[in-house]
């Protein structure tokens, strides 16, 4: 099992933590989590896209011109998918894109994605960002830039923390995410992740007892 040190504000060592291998030493199953990431991103559309049949249109009800004579093809209306201004042929309607993903795949998904940052040292815990009473963006950037300097960090912490939510929800580098949404996307689109203690905790907790049950339906 590895140890991580637990950051403070200033950057300096304030405990350690384990990182359980069943978590943050899983086998990272590259098909598995495309297939759940997918599955997450198509879950966002809402599939209200609608296009118009030529039954749908309005107008063209009479007929343009006769039948015969014109030296034209013969035409029924001008709402025909081959006029400007008619039906579409095969158009989108709406649709429900979702994609039906068992507990057990997402839990794994997120542990390999999880293990994936582990494996290259960009996981970190604080014990917390911001000291006072006060939301302070300044002094809470500071205190992230002294545990990081990725580009873009995944910030998760405790709903329960509005001190933090309010210093750091509109920076635009951090991704605030409460523990319990903590998902493999948001893990994959940043380049470091960083806990907060009690955020760390709810975590471990949630995706153990996740590995906890999978066991226990294995032996069943």
């Amino acid at each position: 099992m590895t140890s991580i040190d637990v950051l403070d504000a200033s950057g300096g060592k304030a405990g350690t933590v384990d990182l359980p291998e069943d978590i943050f030493g899983a086998k990272v199953n590259i098909p598995l989590i495309h297939q759940v990431v997918v599955a997450q991103l198509a879950a966002r559309r809402q599939g209200t896209h609608k296009a118009k049949t030529r039954g749908e249109v309005r107008g063209g009800g009479k007929k343009p011109y006769r039948q015969k004579g014109t030296g034209r093809a013969r035409q029924g209306s001008t709402r025909a998918p081959q006029f400007t201004g008619g039906g579409v042929v095969h158009g989108p309607v709406p649709r429900d894109y979702s994609q039906r993903t068992p507990k057990k795949m997402k839990v794994a998904a997120l542990r390999g994605a999880l293990s994936d940052r582990a494996g290259g040292g960009r996981v970190h815990v604080v014990s917390g960002l911001v000291t006072g009473e006060t939301p302070k963006t300044k002094a809470a950037l500071e205190a992230l830039r002294k545990i990081t300097q990725s580009r873009t960090v995944l910030l998760v912490v405790d709903a329960d923390d509005e001190l933090t939510w309010l210093s750091l929800r509109n920076a635009p580098e951090v991704h605030l995410l409460d523990s319990g949404q903590l998902n493999t996307y948001d893990v994959l689109c940043h380049d470091d992740v960083v806990f907060t203690q009690e955020a760390y905790d709810q975590v471990v907790a949630r995706l153990s007892a996740g590995s906890a049950n999978s066991s226990e339906g294995a032996d069943a």
